[in-house]
């Protein structure tokens, strides 16, 4: 599981059957701070996130087959939550409520 920033969404004609009907979005892995951690990826939405939440992320298949219930699906990464805040050691480093 890790942190992440919703950058944009992802429209596909051609999907296939486990994708229909589904929210597809582009999340950018972030530290707790908000700087860019790893390299973006698309996940399923499974929270209502949009762009510019911070969310979290499975990215793992068997957790996120089990999610959707579907054994047999081609899917491995899932936002699973809406970030409401982050506290690192005492100091409050996101909070979703102040937006710049």
């Amino acid at each position: 599981m890790f942190l992440a920033e919703v950058v944009g969404t992802v429209v596909s004609p051609v999907q296939i059957a486990a994708l229909e009907g589904r929210t597809l979005l582009l999340v950018r892995p972030v530290a707790p701070d908000g700087r860019a951690a790893g390299k973006t990826r698309i996940a399923i939405d499974r929270a209502q996130a949009g762009v510019g939440d911070r969310v979290l992320v499975i990215d793992e298949g068997n957790s996120a087959r089990q999610i959707l219930g579907d054994k047999t699906a081609p899917i491995k990464t899932l936002v699973v939550g809406v970030v409401d805040y982050v506290e690192a050691g005492d100091a409050l480093v996101y909070d979703h409520r102040v937006r710049s």
